[in-house]
């Protein structure tokens, strides 16, 4: 019997990457998406497409009362969503805070209900320069806690965590998995934005790649 993990899934690309990273790995995964009032739930319905179609047990947990006591994010709130590249300062509203933190703690838990041995999740070093919670500090304090917390050790694994973006999509390539079954927007529209951090970092990965990102954008 293959050993259980559990992936935080967003639907997005880098955690896409994650969950099909630890399939090949030969897991028995266990994917787990959180609504957490964020502006747009597409992403959820690309994380709940995929795990249909592969058959991946599949949690879509909604903690959006949180936001009853968290709140100054342009994800979450009435903000104006920044446009430009992830590292300018402007892209600091994007910042929920102790978002990551939060989704750890429940994954973890799952993990321990299900007896699994690790939670993977997606952070990678395009992150460190704006989200506190993607570094590898972070990453390595929650991962101490976390094999103390309970009285079944479970470990925390970023995968990708000293990678670029540019990277996780090389290695995705190379395990030719389709992007078409990802949204990155910020901006929950038919269309992806290609404006905001997120498009702006996740057109840069595949053009350095030389691959053409097979979504639609307005422009």
């Amino acid at each position: 019997m293959s050993a259980k993990v559990v992936v935080i899934y967003s639907g997005g690309m880098d955690s896409y990457t994650v969950l099909n990273k630890a399939m090949q790995q030969g897991y028995d995964v266990h994917a787990v998406s959180f609504n957490y009032g964020q502006r747009h739930s597409k992403e959820l319905l690309f994380a709940k497409k995929v795990c249909e179609q592969h058959k991946i047990e599949h949690k879509i947990v909604d903690i959006s009362s949180i936001n009853q006591l968290i709140g100054g994010s342009a994800l979450t709130d009435d903000i104006d969503v920044p446009e430009g590249h992830y590292e300018e300062e402007s892209m600091k509203t994007t910042v929920v805070p102790n978002r990551n933190m939060i989704m750890l703690s429940m994954a973890v838990g799952y993990a321990v209900s299900i007896e699994a041995e690790a939670v993977y999740f997606g952070a990678h070093s395009g992150d460190h320069a704006i989200y506190p919670d993607c570094r590898t500090e972070f990453v390595d304090a929650m991962n101490n806690v976390c094999k103390i917390a309970n009285y079944q050790a479970v470990e925390v694994r970023a995968p990708y965590l000293a990678a670029s973006k540019i990277d996780i999509l090389r290695d995705g390539l190379a395990m030719n998995l389709d992007y078409a079954d990802t949204w990155t927007c910020y901006n929950g529209q038919e269309k992806a934005c290609g404006r905001c951090g997120a498009c702006q970092e996740r057109l840069e990965a595949f053009a350095e790649n030389n691959t053409v990102d097979p979504i639609a954008y307005q422009d």
